[in-house]
């Protein structure tokens, strides 16, 4: 193995400071000073080295070493080649788990965080211990930092979780603008990105649900000697239960390489202090003026008091923060190639409200994206903002609007206007489109009306990153909405330079950073056949207690292939196309004088017990899987369609073929 000078520095730097931490140089004095007493003997005969070797491999010194030390190198995956370097070995500790793909670049900072344990997670008090093979409820730990995203390894729910995990962050980013110099210590004490921490919890039937969202300060470790330091971090609940603790956290800090100087406390807490002073000075001046905006608005006339107009709303830390800050301009990279994609990918995200004990209502909560994004769902703002985020990406010119649907239910969605003042509303949770136009009130009684196509009632504001718009029209009804955005008679805006002091990244230290999309990590293949095979046996586990046989037709479970990938296209791009093929291949797969019956479903999730029970419901599922008649054959096909986040499509299709007999 042939390394590169600065990764053999390197390399030797992690083997010098393994044999500190293992006390060689003590152990050694000890075997010498033995062997010297022990082996010298009354003629005096000097130990040569190899006598010395000897000595240190019977006592097991060399053993010991080479057992703590292993090391690995990184795999890296056909779209890393040529565009990384490659990793140097790396240390792999029994104590200390590193991450598997780790490039370490010398001159660059990077900061080890390392979680060592949880405590005083009350909640799962009484979780019984898990036996082996179990299937348990688990915890798994999220982080974010400048660009860079990681996850445990999950862990069995405990009052004491053993979430124990290293994560290697880079301080310093390529492509940021901060050039190849490594930063100093007062260059990284500017740097007020957090580390953004989210706990979620994972019940056996897979459910996820979000426990805690914690932003670290990672900055007290420049003020410690050694480049090291650990605390306990309180993790707080979330929504409603945000002022009560969830568990703690003891944390670990290390800059790698370490500062030849550290800073005082004083000048840390001096930073920090400022950065408080200055985002609460934002805040308050952007509070006056959202104040004074809105008793303008009122002014206007007196109806606009009842219109869904959403200045504010909570995150799920019960912090109150400008609604435009939940949209920033989101690009996906090439995981998602078209905004029709990016819609399809946002409804695959499950559709649930924010929790509530007891009655009451709706709780309102909109979640950070990486609180979303880990979780895998939310409510319908979550993913409305989401989608005009990657709308806004993909250079549309796009708003979230706030009003309110059939029977007055508060609802989210997102319009597009195009060039030539069209406007398009998405429904981020079906992904459906509808063009809008507006019904003139004013035209004569017999003058051709366009009909409503969306399910969409009332309009009371729309935004994005940097425009807030208030609907001032007579009317809020959407089919009489006039959506010309410039107009001042027809919506009220907030002044962009009072939105930018609080919206804009960067703005604040309490805007919370804009994760990015990540690959999904799942194989569709290997899912697919996974899935498919289960249902298959749930089948026949169900025939067979109708004592009806199964007799599977694999050839045209094949067929049915052609037909799902169709039906996920058509959810993708709006157009049907690849039937007629299928059609023909079904008449030739069935004989003469048989009858075919199919029934496709499309799921969120890969449960497939779930999924069957649902299946069921159906009367045509129903006649399909209990098929009775002469030369009965069976057939079905699961297709797992993969997006980022790991957000599935998931498509099934049960059919058979039978005699027909009169």
């Amino acid at each position: 193995m042939s390394l590169p000078p600065e990764k053999a520095s390197e390399l030797k730097q992690i083997i010098h400071n393994h044999l500190l931490k293992m006390d060689i140089h003590g152990k050694i004095r000890e075997v010498l000073a033995a062997t010297v007493r022990e082996e010298q003997g009354p003629a005096g005969r000097p130990l040569s080295e190899t006598d010395f070797l000897q000595a240190l491999q019977r006592r097991g010194i060399i053993e010991d070493v080479m057992k703590g030390l292993h090391l690995t190198q990184e795999v890296q995956t056909d779209s890393e080649r040529g565009s990384r370097p490659k990793a140097a070995p790396h240390l792999d500790n029994n104590n200390i788990t590193l991450l598997e793909k780790t490039v370490i670049d010398p001159s660059r900072r990077h900061l080890y965080v390392q979680v060592l344990g949880g405590k005083a997670f009350l909640e799962h008090l009484q979780e019984p211990e898990p036996l082996p093979g179990q299937v348990c409820s688990t915890l798994t730990l999220y982080l974010h930092f400048r660009n860079q995203r990681f996850r445990s390894k999950p862990v069995p729910c405990a009052c004491e979780p053993d979430l124990k995990e290293g994560f290697l962050l880079e301080v310093q980013r390529e492509g940021t603008g901060e050039g190849s110099k490594m930063a100093d210590a007062t260059a990284m004490l500017s740097l007020c990105d957090p580390v953004h921490i989210v706990l979620i919890r994972t019940d056996t039937s897979g459910e996820t649900a979000l426990v805690s969202s914690y932003f670290l300060d990672w900055r007290a470790v420049l003020g410690s000697p050694n480049g090291k330091t650990c605390f306990a971090v309180e993790l707080m609940g979330v929504g409603s239960e945000c002022k009560v603790p969830a568990g703690v956290l003891t944390i670990s800090l290390e800059l790698y390489p370490p500062l030849t100087e550290a800073l005082s406390a004083a000048v840390i807490s001096t930073q920090q202090s400022l950065e408080r002073q200055r985002t609460a000075e934002k805040e308050r001046l952007f509070l006056v003026y959202a104040k004074q905006w809105w008793r303008e608005f009122l002014e206007i006339r007196p109806s606009n008091q009842s219109k869904m107009v959403k200045i504010f709303a909570q995150d799920e830390n019960g912090i109150n923060r400008p609604t435009c800050s939940y949209v920033r301009v989101l690009r996906a990279g090439r995981l998602l190639e078209s905004p029709r994609q990016v819609a399809r990918f946002v409804s695959l995200l499950a559709h649930e409200k924010a929790p509530v004990v007891g009655g009451g209502g709706k709780q309102e909560q909109w979640c950070t994206l990486m609180a979303f994004l880990c979780r895998g769902k939310g409510d319908c703002e979550d993913h409305a903002a989401l989608l005009c985020s990657l709308l806004l990406g993909f250079g549309l010119d796009a708003y979230v609007c706030v009003g309110t649907k059939a029977k007055g239910t508060p609802h989210a969605w997102v319009l597009t206007r195009g060039a030539d003042g069209s406007i398009t509303f998405w429904e981020s949770l079906t992904a459906h489109r509808y063009l809008h136009r507006a019904i003139d009130p004013d035209a004569p009684p017999l003058a051709p009306q366009p009909k409503p196509s969306s399910p969409y009632r009332t309009v009371g504001c729309v935004f994005n990153h940097l425009t807030f718009l208030a609907n001032c029209q007579p009317s809020d009804a959407v089919e009489l909405c006039v959506f010309d955005l410039q107009n001042q008679s027809r919506w009220k805006a907030m002044s962009e330079e009072a939105l930018k002091t609080v919206c804009a990244p960067g703005s604040t230290t309490s805007l919370p950073p804009l994760p990015p999309l990540c690959a999904p990590s799942l194989d569709p293949a290997a899912a697919s056949n996974q899935l498919e095979l289960e249902m298959r046996l749930l089948v026949s586990e169900h025939r067979k207690d109708l004592e009806l046989a199964t007799v599977w037709d694999d050839h045209l479970s094949y067929l049915l292939s052609s037909a799902l990938s169709a039906y996920e296209l058509e959810r993708c791009t709006g157009v049907s196309c690849g039937n007629e093929e299928f059609q023909d291949a079904v008449r030739r797969a069935v004989p003469d004088g048989h009858t075919f019956k199919g029934f496709p479903i499309h799921f969120l999730h890969r449960n497939a017990r779930r999924a069957f029970a649902t299946c069921l419901r159906s009367v045509f599922c129903e006649e399909i899987v209990c098929c009775r008649g002469d030369h009965v054959r069976l057939a079905v096909r699961v297709r797992v369609f993969a997006y980022p986040e790991n957000a599935c499509a998931v498509w099934l299709m049960f059919a058979c073929k039978y005699r027909s007999v009169l």
